[in-house]
């Protein structure tokens, strides 16, 4: 054939095609009108985008205004720039029905609360708009009525576009506005989707066959629903309560989400996630024993839930019990969090030498290692702060003992009956520790409580069954010691305290009760040396401390005794008792160094002095006199005038006087007083000092000064 023919046939082809073209895009908006199902001559030519589901969901299409309709398939065409939009799956992709699965999680948990989780991080996301799932995130759960799925009419989806250009006209693309209803059936449509309302599937009012719906599944409105009240919904619609839940989790009202994440879990116990969720809430209240029941329930429900996984492992981990973090942080098949790992080795090293430390006796180390263990991240076990109490025990820090022990985290038996520390276990040693620091004190039948308590715990433990042995000695030898000391009978009395002391030599009850004896049998030396030990152990015990004072009395160490007695004097201001030992002692320091003592008394009160030559005879005393010039009528001479009272007590070695100018002139002409109130200081008849209008500190600081 020439070429001249060639181009003729290729010309009319041309032609033809484009006749053809012109034909297929008129389009007059007109369906067929003859209500027999006939075929639409006018249609675009490409198909129709339905941006509803996440699954792409048969939906009929109405073609004709007949009552007869056609379901077709519809697929959808996700752009990759349109992340803010739902697509829906392709029609030869993985089957619709079935739910998703993330790429760490056998289950998908949509809108779960990640460990990292927290109200600053949260985003904030316009209502209706979706992210994108790409990348294995889980897909967002709605709770609107079909406005996620409803587009403004005639728009073109984004990141589509027309044949040839052109723009489609009125009509061309129009989407059903029948709102969102929930697929009915027994079509599994995958967690936390939503079913175009009409669709396939949808409940008819002949249809009758029970529905089965995933947990999690979002019902949207629609007209079947339109008679319920939409607070009741809520209220029993889990996935809505956890909507609710996660919105104040995120504003960091825990205690809200957790009221939300419980009633969900009552209407459905079974849904990982809410459990999951509800941790979370517990971790922000501190509450977390209950977080880890509530992690562990999560992984028992889905054994495959690794985000549960790896919180329960850094819950277990802050509560000091290595190995079981470990199994749930280095889950089979899954990388762990490298921050945790790091975590859990440095945990493990300091628990590890503290182990050694402990076991060798060297408490210093085992106090260092056991601080270094809670600061890497085991900063709630209650057996780390258990053996802190105990190391400063060890090292006759009995108060700070006492204080950590009270600090110590609650625990239950539920979390770590099984676990070991020292080869004990968990909830044994705590007991333990708690005998040793309760019988230190003196608490004898608390004690004898606490370690029978571990005993039947842990029979086995060598340890615990050594201290049962010997607390039941000392308490026994502690009572019989009582029973010969009220008999008179201090020799014995001594023996018995002593064999307490075999079994226990950092008690320092026992210490004190046999200084008692020593006293009592006029072995000062032994009694004082006993109080020494009893005063390391617990520094401010003061029975021990009268005892010492009083000893080193009788053996006429004065300068001892007075300190002693000022010690006291601190912890006891108003012991009257107290106040005149401190006085005698003091008076048989001065004369041991030769000091004039004579006409020296116990105060206890402040003398009045109205006349000249009896204020004179007062102030040459050789001890300090404080002299309170005053007004009756005056406001501030009377409050400072009930302190002077105080010191009185406080400082019985000095002379209290007070002088009312109005009734003695006087003396206030003679000491040129005219302002009150004014205190002066005499010593042997000379003003050492003078203050006027003083304060309380002030003039307590300077009768301090004077006193001997």
């Amino acid at each position: 054939m020439s070429s001249r023919s060639e181009k003729t046939i290729s010309e009319m082809g041309i032609e033809a095609l484009s006749d053809r073209l012109r034909n297929t895009l008129k389009y007059n908006n007109k369906e067929d009108d003859d209500g027999g199902g006939a075929n639409v001559v006018n249609k675009p030519d490409f198909r129709e985008l339905d941006l509803g589901s996440p699954i792409s969901p048969l939906r009929p299409r109405r073609i004709g205004t007949g009552t007869t309709t056609t379901t077709t398939t519809t697929t959808t065409s996700s752009s990759s720039s349109s992340s803010g939009s739902v697509s829906g799956r392709n029609s030869t992709g993985p089957n619709p029905n079935l739910p998703r699965k993330s790429d760490s999680n056998t289950n998908s948990h949509s809108g779960e609360l990640s460990a990292e989780s927290s109200p600053m991080r949260a985003r904030n996301f316009k209502p209706g708009h979706t992210r994108s799932n790409s990348g294995g995130s889980h897909p967002m759960i709605y709770s609107g009525s079909g406005s996620i799925n409803s587009s403004p009419v005639n728009a073109l989806p984004t990141g589509n576009i027309c044949p040839s250009g052109l723009i489609l006209k009125t009509g061309m693309a129009t989407r059903s506005t029948k709102t969102d209803v929930l697929g009915s059936g027994s079509v599994n449509y995958g967690h936390g989707s939503i079913v175009r309302g009409g669709g396939l599937g949808a409940k008819t009012p002949s249809d009758t066959s029970p529905v089965s719906y995933p947990r999690g599944l979002m019902v949207g409105g629609g007209s079947n629903n339109s008679n319920n009240n939409s607070s009741n919904n809520n209220n029993n619609n889990p996935e809505e309560l956890k909507r609710l839940g996660n919105e104040n989790y995120m504003k960091g009202n825990f205690a809200e989400a957790l009221s939300f994440y419980e009633k969900a879990i009552a209407i459905s116990p079974g849904n990982a996630a809410y459990h999951f969720n509800r941790s979370a809430a517990l971790m922000g209240l501190s509450r977390l024993i209950e977080a880890v029941r509530e992690c562990e329930e999560a992984v028992r429900l889905d054994p495959g839930y690794v985000r549960a996984h790896h919180r329960l492992g850094s819950l277990l981990l802050s509560l000091g019990q290595v190995e079981s973090a470990r199994k749930h942080i280095f889950l089979p098949g899954h990388n762990p969090d490298t921050v945790e790992v790091q975590k859990l080795n440095s945990v493990e090293k300091h628990m590890s030498k503290c182990t050694d430390a402990r076991r060798v006796g060297d408490w210093k180390s085992t106090l260092r290692e056991v601080d270094s263990a809670i600061s890497s991240g085991a900063n709630f076990s209650p057996q780390l702060f258990a053996c802190r109490a105990e190391a400063l025990l060890k090292l006759n820090k009995l108060d700070d003992a006492f204080l950590a022990l009270s600090n110590i985290p609650k625990s239950e038996p539920s979390i770590s009956s099984q676990s070991k520390i020292f080869g004990m276990l968990y909830e044994a040693y705590l007991f333990f520790v708690k005998t040793q620091i309760e019988l230190a004190n003196g608490r004898f039948d608390s004690a004898l409580t606490a370690i029978e308590k571990a005993g039947q715990l842990d029979p086995h433990n060598f340890e615990i069954s050594i201290l049962v042995n010997n607390v039941r000695l000392v308490v026994r030898a502690r009572a019989r010691g009582n029973d010969l000391f009220k008999s008179e009978r201090f020799t014995e009395a001594c023996s018995a305290y002593g064999e307490g002391l075999r079994l226990d030599p950092l008690n320092s009850v026992l210490y004190c009760n046999r200084a008692a004896c020593w006293f009592k049998l006029g072995q000062w030396e032994r009694s004082v040396d006993d109080c020494n030990q009893a005063l390391r152990i617990q520094p401010n015990y003061i029975k021990a401390l009268l005892r010492k004072a009083a000893s080193n009395s009788k053996l006429e160490r004065w300068s001892e005794a007075v300190r002693d007695y000022e010690v006291l004097r601190r912890e006891l201001p108003d012991d009257n008792e107290v106040a005149e030992s401190l006085f005698h002692a003091q008076v048989a320091l001065k004369k041991s160094r030769g000091e004039e003592v004579y006409n020296m008394k116990f105060g206890g009160e402040v003398e009045s002095v109205s006349g000249l030559d009896q204020f004179r005879a007062a102030i040459s005393s050789p001890s300090a006199s404080v002299v309170h010039f005053k007004s009756c009528s005056n406001v501030q001479c009377k409050q400072i005038s009930s302190f002077l009272d105080t010191l009185c007590t406080r400082y019985p070695s000095i002379n209290f006087l007070k002088v009312d100018i109005e009734e003695s002139s006087e003396i206030a002409h003679v000491e040129n007083v005219r302002i009150v109130p004014t205190f002066k200081i005499y010593r042997k008849g000379s003003r050492v000092k003078e203050m006027v209008c003083p304060s309380p500190e002030v003039l307590e600081s300077s009768v301090r000064h004077y006193s001997i």
